[in-house]
């Protein structure tokens, strides 16, 4: 699994300055307002090219070969595209306003969505994958990710959650088990780092949003509520606050000191567990490699990040990548069609056994766990209920202007009690989402 490679507010920017400043809605069509249906050409496609690439292209080239093979007249060719976020955003930008530089498939970051559609750029394909016979078989949280306002704007490829990670050496050391709940979590947290002052008990960041949002979901709050089309901010509620409260208190001196971990990102967390400098830490599964290239290799195990309840799985972010077609694709159908085979069980196996990447089929999730038991939290906590952003525009500002980051960080450094900085938190969420 690789959960978007550039940083949150990077691409939050980009979606923003997207939304802004590319076509308006419809915009980028031929100048007759239809875009094209050819059945026979060249089928432009983009998708991403990630560190080590190969793999990935090797699987998606079989795909190329099966799908010209089955549609004769048809040419499919495929350009990797820099994930870099300025790079990024001036391609799409030009593709969003110029018709015939556009692709007709596009790989994209389901946090793009809402901008990427306000920008005018992404066909509503729901008619097309009303018939596509693995539909049935995607989870529907992650579903959710590819629709906005009850239309289908992707197609989701693959998915990434966050687990616990924990050092098997030192809960033994301390008599302890995994933890199974929040409590469980806080003294398992307290007790390794009694025993061990060099060690974080866990590695938690004051700018790591979606290694906090699963406590607020878990206690039953949220970023933002939907009545209507009309999103309002939630992170002040007595459930929200109760969250951030957990996720902060974790921060401190038996904890994660707040002088070394209010500035921390999720992927600083992932190198201070790797290093050994911590018990525990919130990752995803693409962590694993880096894990085992650090102190911590072979001393670890997973387990679903636990909820307030015991036994219970605090809900994840569903984090991931779609395929979704060009409002001015000239090849939609052929588009559409690709991207249910680049999407089948086949090739989402195939993408997994390439680069690691989690599936959005239960059933193939259900599959790669049972190859590598290594990934059966992620797949239990994607069966236990994902969640994601406010599926609007003005998640991008409210994202990129680092507003949860914020929030936290006034809490673990004492500048501000939950209730004050949530409630300044609204403030600014409800000023984005009013400015669009």
């Amino acid at each position: 699994m690789r959960l978007i490679r550039w940083t949150a507010a990077a691409a939050a920017l980009t979606v923003g300055s997207l939304a802004l400043s590319a076509c308006s809605p419809g915009t980028a069509l031929p100048a007759d307002g239809k875009a094209a249906d050819d059945k026979g050409g060249t089928v432009q496609v983009w998708l991403y090219n990630e560190a080590g690439n190969a793999p990935k292209e090797a699987v998606v080239a079989k795909a190329v070969t099966a799908f010209e093979a089955a549609h004769q007249g048809v040419t499919v060719k495929v350009s990797y595209i820099d994930t870099d976020a300025a790079a990024r955003a001036a391609k799409m930008k030009g593709a969003f306003n110029d018709p015939s530089s556009a692709p007709d498939l596009v790989e994209f970051g389901n946090t793009d969505l809402p901008g990427y559609v306000a920008a005018g750029g992404l066909a509503d394909i729901g008619a097309e994958l009303s018939g596509w016979s693995s539909k049935d078989d995607l989870d529907p949280a992650i579903a959710k990710t590819a629709v906005l306002d009850g239309k289908t704007y992707g197609l989701p490829w693959w998915v990434g959650v966050r687990a616990l990670y924990y050092r098997t050496d030192l809960f033994a050391e301390a008599g302890l088990g995994a933890p199974a709940s929040y409590d469980d979590l806080v003294a398992a947290t307290r007790k390794i780092h009694a025993q061990h002052a060099d060690t974080f008990g866990i590695a938690v960041g004051g700018k790591y949003t979606f290694g906090a949002l699963p406590f607020v979901w878990d206690a039953g709050g949220d970023i933002a509520a939907k009545t209507g089309d009309t999103y309002t901010a939630a992170i002040d509620s007595a459930a929200s606050q109760a969250g951030v409260k957990r996720y902060t208190d974790l921060f401190g001196a038996d904890g994660c000191p707040a002088q070394q971990c209010a500035d921390l990102t999720g992927g600083k967390t992932v190198d201070l567990f790797a290093a050994g400098k911590a018990a525990m830490a919130i990752l995803p599964n693409s962590s694993r490699s880096k894990v085992d290239a650090g102190a911590a290799k072979g001393k670890y195990a997973v387990v679903p990040l636990p909820g307030a309840e015991a036994g219970s799985i605090a809900p994840a972010f569903a984090g991931g990548n779609n395929l979704g077609v060009m409002k001015a694709a000239k090849h939609r159908t052929l588009a559409a069609q690709f991207a249910e085979l680049l999407a089948s069980p086949e090739n989402q196996q195939a993408m997994y056994d390439a680069m690691g990447n989690l599936p959005t089929l239960k059933s193939v999730n259900t599959a790669v766990a049972a190859k590598d038991p290594f990934l059966k939290p992620f797949t239990d906590t994607i069966a236990a209920g994902t969640r994601f952003v406010p599926m609007d525009q003005g998640w991008a500002q409210i994202d990129a202007q680092a507003v949860v980051p914020t929030m936290l960080q006034q809490v673990v450094t004492g500048k501000a009690d939950v209730a004050r900085a949530s409630g300044d938190a609204a403030q600014q969420i409800n000023t984005a989402f009013q400015a669009h």
